[in-house]
């Protein structure tokens, strides 16, 4: 893990206290947090689901504010972000906390940490100062669900943006609407995950509202670049029918220009006894995305990535990848350098 010595004393309360528009007042004390979709109505010194965000004297007070449990200097491309300043850099960073439940999560050590672990407090401002220290292009919210933090990540971002710094979120997709209208013009981009299309397996496993498709579609109606991971877990969405209904949803609600990510699960967490997703599953969901229309689809965690981005038009490789690292790069000024057309993504 990166570690960049953030030494500042903590800030006063005042500093978590959250923005009005992202909460509101109810009867007997209560306040409803605006930050996801569960949309918890909290009575005084009562937390939400995520745990962090806390009803403190009738106001919300976002507990993990300045409070950073994982900070690295990441490629773009692990986000991942394919189509998105294509082998560049982003200061990644998380909190403690998410308003999720997932077994299978390879961040919960923090992610499902319930207690401040924490001490140090660092500012927007510094956030800002690593960035551009290491000429990273953007910063990423990751790690944990960041629209539990979306109070200290939106005033990182607005501060980036004006040193010429993109933001990008990775998210599970729960956000409310209030947060994605006010992410217009703050955040870039977002990696989301469309864990499984089926609503009982997010009441029951994840322990959350099947919300992702309004959120796709909310987020790009907010001019995000948007780009969406499915993590192929045997048993679980790995069915044919159930892949299908996703790829058709990306092709026909997002456009068939929009990146399908679909990466291969590993024993982690709660399903240490699951199998590793088979390479079968994995070239089986890639030809049911392109089988759909989807013109950008690419694979994760296996050793034999189809990570190369073609042209749509005349299909030479434009972007070949190894890993993480960019081969090269034949999309200039957006355009592919063979026949001049346009390439779906945020390339400068």
């Amino acid at each position: 893990m990166f570690q960049p010595l953030i030494k500042t004393p903590m800030k006063p309360l005042e500093q978590q206290i959250v923005q009005p528009a992202f909460y509101r007042k109810l009867k007997n004390g209560k306040i409803k947090c605006l930050l996801c979709r569960h949309y918890c109505e909290l009575s005084e010194g009562q937390s939400g689901v995520c745990h962090v965000n806390k009803n403190v004297d009738g106001r919300l007070v976002n507990l993990v504010y300045g409070h950073i449990a994982a900070l690295n200097i990441d490629p773009i491309e692990k986000k991942p972000l394919y189509h998105f300043l294509p082998g560049t850099t982003a200061l990644s960073i998380g909190t403690i906390g998410c308003n999720m439940q997932c077994a299978f999560c390879q961040n919960w050590q923090i992610s499902q940490q319930k207690t401040l672990i924490q001490k140090d407090f660092a500012t927007p401002e510094q956030i800002v100062d690593l960035a551009l220290k290491y000429r990273s292009k953007t910063i990423a919210y990751t790690y944990n669900e960041p629209a539990i933090f979306y109070p200290y990540a939106r005033d990182i971002a607005l501060l980036a943006r004006q040193h010429g710094l993109k933001n990008i979120f990775v998210t599970n997709g729960i956000e409310s609407e209030e947060v994605i209208q006010d992410m217009s013009g703050i955040i870039d981009a977002a990696n989301v995950d469309f864990k499984a299309y089926d609503a009982q397996y997010y009441k029951r496993e994840l322990k959350a509202p099947f919300v992702v498709r309004e959120t796709l579609q909310l987020m790009k109606k907010a001019g995000l670049w948007i780009e969406v991971t499915t993590l192929i877990i045997p048993g679980i969405n790995d069915q044919p029918e159930h892949l299908k209904k996703i790829a058709r949803f990306i092709a026909q609600k997002l456009g068939t220009e929009t990146p399908w990510h679909i990466s291969a699960f590993h024993p982690d967490y709660k399903m240490l006894d699951t199998p590793a997703t088979p390479l079968t599953s994995i070239q089986q969901a890639y030809d049911i995305g392109r089988q759909a229309g989807l013109q950008f689809v690419y694979t994760g965690n296996i050793r034999h990535q189809q990570n190369t981005t073609y042209c749509p038009n005349c299909h030479k490789p434009l972007i070949e990848r190894l890993g993480y690292q960019i081969l090269s790069n034949k999309i200039i000024d957006g355009k592919c350098v063979y026949c001049n057309h346009q390439i779906p993504g945020i390339w400068n």
